[in-house]
């Protein structure tokens, strides 16, 4: 898929990569592993992945679990992206 990162220059740096998830249970609760796979973390890249990817897993997808409804970004919202 293509990417749109609007935090990095060059945006075909994301093209080709995959995200995967493990989930585990740790005593009463559940850990999940979030992984993107093929993405290579220059110094201009890592910190605004970190933000990018630390605002989907602990907006989107922690409202996803605890409501039944995500929350995609704009650009998603435009093209009609519906997250739950």
């Amino acid at each position: 898929m293509d990417s749109y990162p609007s935090f990095i220059e060059d945006k075909s740096e994301w093209n080709g990569t995959k995200v995967t998830f493990e989930i585990t249970k740790k005593g009463d609760k559940t850990k999940v592993r979030f992984t993107h796979v093929g993405l290579v973390l220059t110094m201009n890249v890592m910190a605004p992945a970190q933000n990018a990817w630390g605002s989907y897993i602990n907006g989107g997808l922690r409202s996803l679990i605890t409501t039944g409804k995500g929350q995609p970004n704009d650009k998603e919202k435009a093209d009609g992206a519906v997250w739950g």
